[in-house]
């Protein structure tokens, strides 16, 4: 018997026996209804969003490839590209009740340095008077909150860039951040739209949950 044949059996779960989180097996009978409703519910949820997941991947493959061939049909055509290899372009039905773009965002992250600019920038809304500037402090606040995953959000660093405050201190601490920017590789996007009635205006196509 190999390896992968004991662990096959070491792993099966006797008839009546649940195995809970901490990977202990439990009797179904010593385990309260309501945590057997619950993982019902789970197990019969997840495969299906488990399959849009893949479905979706695929057509971003496939949508992805299309547009990639259509912009090598036009460049033999015309001589011309239609974007470029890494371009943005926006696709239109003929109609023009559809409209797929792909788009590419540059991927930022920071390095060690933004710990020297969040340093001068606490020094400076020390050294600033109470009042006048508590919307700053709100913003600055907001800027240096972590996700979950605790990275820095690169969108309210970059907000807090736009800021134009005449403060030498405040100039170093900025410059300090451009310096912590650094590109870590690009992003691809499929986003989908459809025409509002007959006006020039689009919605898009949700294709995740939180948008539905």
């Amino acid at each position: 018997m190999n390896h992968t044949q004991q662990e096959s059996q070491s792993s099966i779960i006797p008839m009546g026996y649940r195995q809970n989180a901490s990977g202990h097996l439990v009797p179904e009978s010593a385990i309260r209804e309501q945590d057997l409703l619950r993982d019902q519910v789970v197990q019969s949820l997840v495969p299906k969003a488990l399959e849009l997941h893949n479905a979706l991947q695929a057509f971003k493959q496939l949508a992805l490839q299309d547009i990639d061939d259509l912009i090598q049909i036009a460049g033999e055509r015309y001589g011309a590209k239609l974007g470029g290899k890494k371009g943005n372009v926006s696709l239109t039905t003929y109609d023009g009740r559809y409209k797929i773009q792909r788009a590419f965002r540059e991927v930022l992250a920071f390095t060690e340095e933004i710990e020297a600019a969040k340093g001068l920038i606490d020094s400076c809304l020390s050294r600033w008077s109470e009042g006048a500037n508590d919307n700053i402090r709100a913003v600055v606040s907001q800027a240096f909150r972590t996700n979950t995953k605790g990275e820095i959000k690169t969108g309210k660093i970059l907000d807090l860039m736009r800021l134009t405050i005449e403060d030498d201190e405040w100039n170093r601490a900025m410059e300090a951040l451009r310096d912590a920017l650094k590109s870590i590789g690009t992003a691809v996007y499929v986003r989908i739209y459809e025409r509002i009635d007959n006006t020039d205006q689009y919605r898009p196509v949700p294709l995740d949950l939180a948008a539905l």
